[in-house]
């Protein structure tokens, strides 16, 4: 271990690193539980001006964790220093949806952020950077960003729906009175909005060593098709409605277990849920978009899941969602060049 723990340390950014989602984050990625334990790290934390001063503090308990693979911690407000030569970028930092805010204005907002971000990880980061987009709305988010840095590779960008899947498995789990670990392969497709569409037709669960299906583990159809489907869409503002904060915790675990995916890989036969660039897809929704898909993962590659066969009830759903992202997408390209 101690010739491994003098490997070259990685360069991981966080925005919106003085924030809640960030709170709940930082120690698992600091300790190890996404880039490997015995992987050196140095953490770039990227906020407003106003933020620093809290931002201090955040770094201040980092410091007092005596963690033993973060080698350095970097607060800053400023883009250049935060985007220099990242291996990895988790942008959880945007323009949060305000009382009585048109859904124009927000991604207006939002388009400056991420063109921004997406132009200094162009100039500044690693080519073979990996991007995960976060902050909402997600998938437009990470367009932008991506179609800001013309000199990564698309495939390098994606965007957090782990959540949503998180979600799906534990709400099929609890169901059926069995722990999460063994419902496998459920799908989140489109958007990480209430668009989304949870999809259960090829989810596998494991009763008494047995792999069913969702439908004949669970033994309740019109449930899979109507309260689990909007108990997952909806689950956000359940969320907020209890606790008059957004999801923290388990959107930080959420980013923990994608990014980790990309790291080591996903299990054979196993395939997980993001947001990813559709274009060339094999199931008809259209290009250009930034997509939730089931994916599998191999050498910090993913590949969309091809053969899934999609009945009507699942193709409406898809592209109900898909309608709304390619909607957001334009509305969003059209203030690119103001």
């Amino acid at each position: 271990v101690f010739f491994i723990l003098n490997a070259e340390p990685i360069r991981v950014l966080v925005t919106g690193a003085a924030g809640q989602i960030a709170y709940s984050l930082l120690y698992s990625i600091a300790k190890g539980d996404v880039f490997g334990k015995d992987q050196p790290l140095v953490l770039l934390l990227l906020d407003i001006t106003p933020m620093l001063p809290v931002l201090e503090g955040v770094v201040m308990e980092l410091q007092d964790c005596a963690l033993p693979i973060l080698r350095e911690v970097i607060p800053t407000d400023k883009e250049d220093i935060a985007f220099k030569d990242l291996d990895a970028a988790i942008l959880v930092g945007s323009m949060p949806r305000r009382e009585g805010m048109e859904r124009k204005d927000l991604l207006k907002a939002n388009v400056a952020i991420f063109k921004s971000q997406g132009q200094a990880l162009d100039k500044y980061a690693k080519k073979t950077v990996k991007v995960l987009v976060v902050g909402n709305p997600a998938n437009t988010n990470c367009l932008i960003a991506a179609k800001s840095a013309p000199s990564i590779p698309k495939e390098n960008f994606s965007c957090l729906t782990r959540l949503d899947h998180n979600r799906a498995c534990s709400q099929v789990a609890t169901r059926c009175g069995i722990s999460a670990n063994v419902v496998k392969n459920v799908i989140i497709w489109g958007n990480h909005s209430s668009t989304q569409y949870p999809d259960v037709h090829h989810c596998k669960v494991n009763v008494q060593g047995k792999d069913v299906t969702a439908f004949d583990a669970v033994k309740d159809d019109a449930w899979l098709k109507g309260d689990f489907i909007s108990t997952v869409q909806q689950r956000g503002a359940a969320v907020i409605k209890a606790r008059k904060l957004s999801s923290a915790m388990s959107a930080a675990k959420a980013i923990c277990d994608h990014m980790r995916d990309i790291w080591t890989g996903t299990a054979e036969a196993e395939f997980i849920s993001m947001g990813v660039y559709s274009t060339g897809n094999p199931y008809g929704v259209p290009e250009d978009l930034i997509y939730s898909f089931p994916v599998s993962i191999k050498d910090k590659t993913w590949k969309i899941v091809e053969g899934l066969v999609i009945n009507d009830f699942s193709r409406a759903k898809m592209d109900a969602t898909s309608t709304e992202l390619v909607e957001e997408r334009d509305t969003a390209v059209s203030f690119l060049g103001v």
